[in-house]
């Protein structure tokens, strides 16, 4: 209708009437723009405020994680020293007591990431919709990081766990599994991360059947070199988990609101 009342007013060259119905063409379509503007921003704002809410939560499961590794890690390599001193020159311990050192010295952690939002945002170009300075550094940082994806590989693959269980027999790596295996800790609990491995157990075998696999251990030719070198990644894999990408546990833990343990 407004090109049909201009087009009337171009006929009788009515200046002042086309000025006005021009004005409020470019009037509308102002409007209309900033109505469409507001209403894309209020609803960036909403999904950012989701995004931030779920990006948040899946860093504190990732900071536990973390946690959870590191303390479990320094688990094993207290089993590691314990197992090696015990089969060199080091403090004896029991059969039964070797035996289980020994086992948790091959042992390894795994916890899939939570990514799917950082996924997400990545895929939408929505990150930038993250204002938290923090939360978003953390997360492209955390989720372009191998670093636990090297430790699990490397763990779940070692020599040692290799040669461990190649040499122990399976009713008695079942007793180890049954009576001194890892707790089960629930993600997110951080409290129950310390003593998940390394607790007080025993393995309800008879005496024989003990002492004949610690003398196993014993005899094994290669087991030694194999546990050494375990001892030593496990300490590089310590040390990377904690300090090998700078300010990134520190950024996790105040996001999870936690201190240092």
């Amino acid at each position: 209708m407004i090109l049909r009342r201009i087009a009337e007013h171009l006929r009788k060259q009515e200046w002042t009437a086309i000025a006005i119905d021009f004005l409020i063409v470019v009037l509308g379509v102002f409007v209309a723009t900033q109505v469409t503007n507001w209403n894309e921003e209020r609803e960036a704002r909403a999904r950012a405020e989701v995004y931030s809410a779920r990006l948040a939560e899946d860093l504190r499961y990732e900071a536990w994680q973390t946690e959870y590794l590191i303390a479990y890690y320094k688990d094993v390599l207290d089993n590691a020293e314990r197992a090696v001193g015990a089969l060199t020159d080091g403090p004896r311990l029991s059969d039964e007591q070797l035996l289980i050192s020994a086992y948790r010295a091959s042992q390894y952690l795994y916890y899939g990431p939570r990514r799917a939002t950082y996924d997400e945002m990545v895929a939408t170009g929505d990150i930038g919709l993250i204002t938290d300075d923090r939360l978003r550094e953390t997360a492209l940082t955390l989720y372009s990081d191998p670093t636990i994806d090297v430790v699990t590989t490397e763990s779940r693959n070692s020599e040692y766990r290799r040669v461990f269980r190649r040499i122990m027999p399976a009713d008695v790596q079942r007793a180890l599994l049954e009576h001194c295996g890892d707790h089960i800790i629930q993600p997110g609990d951080f409290e129950g991360i310390d003593g998940s491995i390394d607790y007080a157990c025993a393995l309800d075998l008879p005496a024989q059947k003990i002492a004949a696999a610690a003398a196993r251990l014993r005899a094994d030719p290669v087991l030694v070199a194999a546990l050494q070198l375990r001892f030593a990644d496990l300490e590089t894999s310590i040390l990377n988990l904690e300090q090998g990408t700078p300010g990134l546990l520190e950024n996790l833990r105040a996001i999870s609101g936690r201190s240092a343990p």
